[in-house]
């Protein structure tokens, strides 16, 4: 089980995609940085609807997405270090 760490946008590289063809069934997927602006995008709301996916809060916020991807689990720093423990890989891309 890994957790998956993309820092980018979809629109900026290929990160989340080629993210997605190595992923097991019980990985999961963190945005930080511009990676938060990736769930802006349709294909991408799409593409991720089935997957455990998790945003940085303290990103989302200083993007000022907060109500737009209130619907997103949404997770601050503490959570974040719960989570790299938890999974057995922190994979960054």
């Amino acid at each position: 089980m890994n957790l998956h760490h993309i820092q980018t946008s979809a629109k900026q590289d290929n990160a989340l995609a080629c993210c997605l063809k190595y992923m097991g069934k019980q990985d999961a997927i963190l945005l930080s940085g511009n990676g938060v602006n990736s769930l802006l995008l349709p294909e991408w709301q799409e593409r991720l609807a089935d997957i455990r996916v998790m945003a940085l809060k303290g990103d989302v916020e200083a993007r000022g997405l907060s109500q737009r991807l209130g619907h997103y689990t949404v997770i601050d720093y503490d959570t974040f270090v719960q989570e790299s423990l938890k999974h057995d890989k922190v994979i960054t891309w």
